[in-house]
């Protein structure tokens, strides 16, 4: 019943992608639990937040406090050592406040609002270690996922850091993992997705509610936002004790997610870590005005004939676009790679790393990868089309997300947009949305962009 990270169960993490009917013309919607997976596959490091943790709601009663090391909490020798084999010397910012908070006697009821990568998960994977009696050999945590895949990687940073705890042991209640009715689960740790569990707490009956001692819910936001999932999350939580301490975590705190942690979670104390902003204010915009994908090319070539280019991506709004500008930079011998929402996440996430490590040059994406990706070495960023929403307009927080890529770790960047004629008016409408200036410049012009390196 085991199955770690290195097991077969392991292996479907590299399986998510985009399945069914897809149009080559549209773009792919984003799939938030997808950027979740492909941002924890990704990542090299925690995300550091320049600003401090809030706390918005808080138990009278409870004295709060944080904590500068891992040694200020009451954690067993086993885990400080696990902490540190996976390469975390001091606790993150939600670290330093949540954690006080999670391993407090009596437990305490709470609510975390913190992006991804700020070192949340392995904040709950020490709570619910703490909390499991080795000796007991039955359920006494739930962690329920959105999906398959990020349950198991919460699996594999639960494996990691509990590698010394010998006696604990951890079972997945997602699909494909099939328990008669009558078996007698022995691990004190179950971690799965909604419909699954919720068959086996009362379809096959494995798992004794009145047993669990600590329930955490990850990424609320995309449970509410796909169907059934917040409803059957639900039904679990109301079948646990009244004493059973609850964890809910999300990235973003919309109003939707504040009323169903509000329904699903008594008296909470409620913290909240702010995203560091993605500015445009040491972005320089320029846009040309081409009347054919052709001619867009054209004043690409001229942008890599006129200035010193580290890493540049490129963002199209459809698949075949970004397939047609590969195959034409590839053959006039750029190295190129190609990121698009069809392949799978771990395909995504490979070739990320291989652009990161300098092996391409250019990166092509379409609107799957705008989020979430930051390579130091990226010096511009190219909309080969600009993005728009369904109704035409301009879709301004993608536009935000896709050329803040080049204005990162406080450097300077450049950003071109090539726009038909009769698409100048969403370069002024984004001007207006972000009061900022965006230049025209002349594609044909090579005195002109070889200026901007000045």
């Amino acid at each position: 019943m085991y199955w770690g990270c290195s097991g077969s169960l392991h292996q479907s993490v590299m399986t998510l992608s985009n399945t069914g009917p897809f149009n080559e013309f549209l773009p792919f919607p984003v799939v938030p639990a997808e950027t979740s997976l492909l941002n924890k596959l990704i990542r090299t490091s925690l995300v550091e937040s320049s600003h401090a943790v809030e706390i918005l709601q808080r138990d009278p009663s409870s004295p709060l406090y944080s904590i500068r090391t891992f040694e200020e909490l009451p954690l067993k020798k086993e885990l400080l050592q696990g902490i540190y084999m996976m390469g975390f010397n001091r606790p993150s910012k939600i670290q330093e406040t949540a954690l006080p908070m999670m391993l407090a006697y009596p437990p305490q009821n709470l609510i975390a609002q913190s992006q991804s990568g700020t070192g949340k998960t392995a904040a709950f994977v020490l709570a619910m270690l703490s909390r499991v009696n080795a000796t007991e050999k039955y359920p006494q945590c739930l962690c329920l996922a959105p999906t398959y895949e990020l349950a198991l990687q919460i699996g594999c940073v639960i494996e990691a850091i509990g590698r010394f705890c010998a006696d604990i042991k951890v079972t997945y209640a997602v699909r494909g993992n099939r328990v008669p009715q009558g078996t007698v689960l022995k691990e004190q740790i179950i971690i799965g997705t909604p419909g699954t569990m919720l068959d086996w707490c009362f379809k096959q009956k494995v798992v004794d509610l009145k047993k669990i001692t600590l329930f955490v819910l990850d990424e609320a936001d995309i449970m509410i936002d796909t169907q059934g999932l917040s409803s059957q999350s639900i039904r679990i939580q109301r079948a646990l004790p009244k004493s059973c301490q609850m964890l809910l975590f999300s990235a973003t705190f919309k109003s939707t997610v504040r009323e169903f942690a509000e329904k699903i979670i008594s008296n909470p104390i409620m913290i909240k870590l702010r995203e560091d902003e993605l500015t445009l204010s040491n972005i320089r915009q320029y846009y040309f005005v081409c009347r054919s994908r052709e001619e867009k090319y054209e004043a690409l070539c001229n942008i890599y004939g006129s200035i010193t280019i580290g890493q540049a991506m490129i963002f199209c709004q459809t698949r075949r676009s970004a397939d047609w500008l590969a195959v034409a930079m590839t053959q006039d011998g750029h190295q190129v790679a190609i990121l698009t929402a069809e392949l799978t996440v771990a395909h995504r996430a490979n070739v990320i790393q291989r652009f990161r490590s300098g092996k391409e040059k250019v990166l092509i994406a379409t609107n799957v990868c705008a989020r979430g990706i930051d390579v130091q070495q990226v010096t511009i960023v190219v909309n080969f089309s600009l993005p728009t929403n369904q109704q035409g307009e301009p879709d301004f927080e993608t536009y935000l997300h896709r050329i803040g890529r080049t204005g990162r770790f406080g450097k300077s960047g450049i950003a071109f947009s090539m726009v038909e004629s009769r698409d100048v008016v969403l370069v002024e409408m984004i001007e207006e949305h972000f009061q900022t200036k965006i230049k025209q410049l002349d594609p044909g012009d090579m005195d002109e962009i070889e200026k901007l390196e000045n």
